[in-house]
């Protein structure tokens, strides 16, 4: 292979994104100056085809992932890129070698972390609504909006936030809370299924809605604002009809309170 075409698969397997610095001002404040070493920023946004069959995106050490659906055909990766290192020019310097890797996972790839510099990336997506996804993340979020889909997640110690999704969901986190947040009259696909083992659980639940609900925890307590026909009281786990029943929503938690609201 010839220098240009080796430079030619370089560049389509590893992009270099272009800093948005209207964007970076805003997203890269969020860190809240809890870095009292040299630190720097910034953020970085690349759009590519859509069509893949799993969209999927690892945020690797200390990285959040926060995924939107949108009425476009391509996805948007929005990627802030921040480093911690002895001087601020010796953490821009590493944020300069952090590469965007969307050959097949989108994932970052850059230079070795030492025991006195870091680096890490948090991604925000805009996805066609229909669309199947694979995050994992590694202390940090995943949040998902809108999208309709086999979604798959997982994360060690992070939240999960849920709002308008459908299709077959399965997730999981080891440490944080689990919001969801259903809309419409019953849910759309196989059913969700999502756990975590150290975090509440707070879940919004439309007038009128269908479903085969079964929640609960092992320490903690089990609220719900609204009627329930079931045998027996109110425990720490229910599994129950809402309205005329229908697919299984499944949500629990090992240490931590669950309550259901209507929205």
């Amino acid at each position: 292979m010839n220098r240009t075409s080796r430079s030619s698969l370089l560049m389509g397997v590893f992009i270099l994104l272009t800093p948005l610095l209207a964007a970076a001002s805003d997203w890269c404040d969020d860190d809240g100056g809890w870095h009292r070493r040299g630190h720097h920023c910034e953020v970085r946004e690349l759009t590519i085809p859509a069509g893949r069959s799993v969209i999927e995106v690892d945020a690797g050490t200390n990285g959040g992932i926060s995924v939107e659906a949108w009425d476009r055909d391509e996805i948007l990766i929005v990627a802030k890129v921040a480093a911690q290192a002895d001087s601020d020019g010796e953490a821009a310097d590493l944020v300069s070698q952090v590469r965007i890797d969307t050959a097949g996972a989108i994932q970052a790839d850059g230079p070795r972390r030492g025991h006195d510099e870091s680096w890490w990336v948090s991604y925000r997506l805009r996805v066609p609504r229909n669309s199947n996804l694979d995050l994992e993340a590694h202390n940090g979020g995943i949040s998902i909006a809108g999208v309709v889909g086999e979604l798959r997640f997982d994360t060690t110690n992070g939240g999960i936030s849920l709002e308008e999704v459908g299709g077959d969901v399965r997730g999981e986190t080891t440490n944080g809370g689990v919001k969801v947040e259903l809309s419409g009259d019953s849910w759309q696909g196989a059913g969700l299924d999502v756990e975590t083992t150290n975090g509440g659980i707070k879940m919004r639940v439309p007038e009128n809605y269908n479903a085969r609900l079964a929640t609960g925890t092992t320490n903690g307590h089990l609220e719900v604002d609204f009627p329930l026909t079931l045998q027996g009281r109110i425990g720490r786990e229910i599994e129950v009809d809402l309205g005329s029943g229908g697919t299984l929503l499944r949500v629990m938690t090992t240490n931590g309170g669950v309550r259901i609201d209507r929205r």
